[in-house]
């Protein structure tokens, strides 16, 4: 009898066994089947013989050591375990976050016990460890726990400088000695780190830098006084609710003051540079370092509307300031993290679109030469080691396809030909380059392969290790029944042709038809049409398994490196003119035999939550289900750096502000729409759902919706959430975008 019970539940379980060619929700978001893994934390040594990373200890559990490996031997070894970083009185070692050397070697900072700030982990608590004695010291004295930011070695290797509680500290690595150096810290004035808004729109964090000389530190303050507050409320923590009060400036209104000021590392006054203006209403200060010497601050000052940049100095000593160069743009100048300072301050690298193309160009130091460095009709992406010693600049560019990523380099002279340094190998390709540019970290992907990162030499790109393959997930993905992603072009007229990919079902008919799921973004801080591997691509592959054509198309204002007048097109019609091109987009696919007209859906998150909206309420006889995620449906709703920048000012702008808002024309809804929200979102606030529900009813629009308490605009937080949203949005469109071919 036992034998035959055993046969039965062999034969029970092979009918429910797991077919390993289908993919299904729990496996790709409630395992870790096809969880990338990733080479993170890695630096290069100083004279770029080597890189550093951590790696999990064998001597301590749960500890992680910092262990060096050898660019040409490829030898392993251990820099500092573990066992070197167990406090007097613990039984386990700190849990490193994040480190970094001292100038001269001979310390180590050991950032650890983190705490999220807004988005990333930038709160925690900072210990030295001397390499020499092994002594172990927590920085902040009677600091409270996890309240230090920043933290960092002067250029001398004796202080450490870091942000408590909104007051800049230097203090002494060998005495322990603390000296406060503001006084004036509050919920309201911030010094040496942003607020919200800065932090979110110019993507800055680390408000303050030691000068070349160690003896003063250039700092950010932001006075938010009087700013808007936008608040939250938290339902579900307590049996009382619970007010969250953000610091959020909306469009059109103030900003906190921002001002810079130089400040001696031992105390004293604070020499503030001297900005006429109120920066309030009238300009921003989005980047600022020293000038290649002890004297002088360099800094970018944006105006209001943002389409003026100058580069200024500021004296160290007096604060008086001098525009040396001046960029502007019809629309919006960019602020990006390319500039440099060359050595010895003799000149600055800066990124400018003055041609038609986003370029580098060199800036002599008086101001009085512009120089040219990467001449031709193409975009730079970004730059990535400007190598002095041999004049060689690298960079990031792709002028023959915007959806790919390739390593170039120039002379920095300006002069001959850029040389493609990547092998003909499409794709996506990235670069961590050592100081000295002779080796490079190369990470690549597909849009149908994960990552492999491997140590490459520059310039022949010759691989000479492999650090990370992926092995197991490829190999996982390979018993998966799918095509490759299609890459295409389609012509909508006017002149323009937009790239687009394209996910069949693995037994696709070409003489049936199917129906098309559009993936959209479509603002400016995002491209979806990308050769390599995406987050979402193991849903869209299951979804077109189930029978469903998923696609995603790239328009106007995208940021792919087409040239300027691609990208700033969409000026003072954000949210409009996309969307246009997308419905441009579906009216040519729909001519394809094999797409049923009759079934077209799309969905996106935040700007492409407010993209699905536009395309359900102006587009409504093309698309027939919408799934929107934390959408802006109302310009006058997000902040004022990311929508004035593309919008300019409400009160200059009132009626395209009108024009462009999703709730415009939600009195147009015909089709399906899904409305998810987190309650708990800083960015995108659920008020814009609210909004928008409001005006459905008020229309007589009927419509469906899921709130996630508490959640932020990424929707992650808490057991089950993700897989939760995907299951829920699965099954909203199976319901209402039947899948397969007729």
């Amino acid at each position: 009898m036992k034998h035959y019970y055993m046969l039965f539940l062999l034969c029970v379980s092979g009918i429910f066994a797991q077919d390993a060619s289908m993919l299904t929700l729990e496996r790709i978001y409630g395992s870790d089947e096809f969880k990338p893994k990733f080479f993170g934390h890695s630096k290069w040594l100083k004279d770029g013989s080597g890189y550093a990373t951590l790696e999990p200890s064998a001597s301590s559990a749960g500890g992680r050591d910092i262990v060096t490996y050898d660019v040409e031997k490829g030898t392993r070894e251990i820099l500092l375990s573990s066992s070197r970083l167990i406090p007097k009185g613990q039984s386990t070692a700190l849990s490193i976050y994040n480190y970094s050397w001292s100038p001269d070697d001979k310390r180590l900072l050991i950032f650890t016990n983190t705490q999220k700030v807004w988005r990333l982990h930038t709160r925690g608590d900072y210990w030295t460890l001397d390499l020499t004695s092994g002594e172990l010291r927590q920085l902040g004295g009677d600091a409270k726990p996890s309240t230090l930011m920043f933290a960092k070695f002067s250029p001398d290797g004796k202080k450490v400088g870091y942000v408590r509680e909104n007051n800049l500290y230097s203090e002494d690595v060998v005495t322990g000695k603390i000296t406060q150096l503001t006084f004036d810290g509050s919920t309201t004035v911030i010094n040496g780190t942003f607020d919200w808004v800065y932090e979110e729109e110019f993507h800055i964090r680390d408000g303050f830098c030691w000068s070349p000389d160690s003896k003063s530190i250039a700092y950010w303050q932001l006075d938010a006084t009087g700013i808007g507050i936008f608040y939250m409320i938290n339902n579900t923590d307590s049996v009382y609710s619970r007010v969250i009060p953000v610091q959020y400036p909306k469009a059109g209104e103030n900003n906190s003051a921002c001002r810079i000021g130089v400040i001696s590392a031992d105390g004293g006054s604070t020499t503030w540079m001297k900005f006429e203006g109120d920066s309030r209403t009238e300009y921003y200060i989005p980047r600022m370092e020293w000038a290649g010497n002890s004297d002088a601050v360099v800094m970018r000052h944006l105006n209001r509307l943002q389409n003026t940049m100058q580069l200024m100095f500021g004296s160290a000593k007096t604060g008086e300031v001098r525009t040396l160069f001046t960029d502007t743009d019809s629309a919006w100048v960019g602020i990006d993290d390319e500039f440099k300072v060359l050595e010895g301050g003799k000149g600055f690298l800066v990124i400018s679109e003055r041609d038609g193309w986003r370029h580098v160009y060199q800036v002599s130091r008086d101001g009085k030469n512009l120089t040219l460095l990467t001449p031709g009709n193409f975009d730079v992406v970004n730059v990535l080691n400007a190598d002095e010693k041999e004049n060689w600049l690298y960079y990031i560019a792709s002028p023959d396809n915007a959806t790919q990523r390739f390593l170039f380099r120039m002379k920095m002279d300006g002069k001959g030909k850029a040389e493609k340094l990547t092998p003909m190998k499409n794709g996506w390709h990235a670069y961590q380059i050592s100081p000295n540019a002779k080796y490079a970290i190369h990470t690549y992907s597909t849009i149908d392969e994960p990552a492999t990162i491997e140590l490459i030499n520059l310039p022949k790109h010759k691989t000479l290790r492999v650090i990370q393959d992926n092995a197991e997930m490829k190999k996982n993905l390979s018993a998966i029944k799918r095509r490759p992603t299609e890459f295409f072009k389609i012509d909508i007229g006017k002149n323009l042709t937009l790239d687009g990919w394209m996910i069949k079902p693995f037994d696709f008919d070409s003489t049936k038809k199917y129906p098309i799921f559009f993936f959209v973004y479509g603002e400016p801080a995002n491209q979806t049409v990308t050769d390599d591997w995406d987050k979402d691509y193991l849903w869209h592959q299951m979804l077109a398994q189930q029978g469903y054509i998923v696609c995603s198309v790239d328009n106007r204002g995208a940021p792919a490196p087409r040239g300027r007048s691609w990208r700033k097109s969409i000026y003072r019609d954000l949210g409009y003119l996309g969307p246009q091109d997308q419905a441009d987009a579906v009216r040519k696919l729909r001519t394809w035999n094999f797409i049923d007209s009759t079934r077209v859906g799309i969905w996106g998150w935040s700007g492409g939550g407010a993209s699905t909206l536009q395309a359900m309420f102006r587009f409504p006889e093309l698309y027939h289900v919408g799934m929107c995620i934390s959408p802006v449906t109302d310009q006058h709703n997000y902040d004022n750096i990311y929508t004035e920048r593309y919008m300019g000012l409400p009160k200059d702008n009132g009626a395209d502000y009108h024009r462009t808002a999703p709730l415009t024309y939600a009195k147009n809804l015909r089709g399906h729409l899904l409305l998810v929200h987190g309650t708990g979102d800083d960015n995108v606030h659920y008020q814009n759902t609210e909004m928008l529900i409001n005006t459905l009813i008020k229309e007589g629009k009927q419509f469906e919706m899921m709130a996630y308490p508490n959640r932020t605009h990424s929707i992650n937080e808490g057991a089950g959430t993700s897989l939760h949203l995907r299951t829920l949005l699965t099954r909203y469109l199976k319901t209402h975008l039947p899948a397969g071919p007729k």
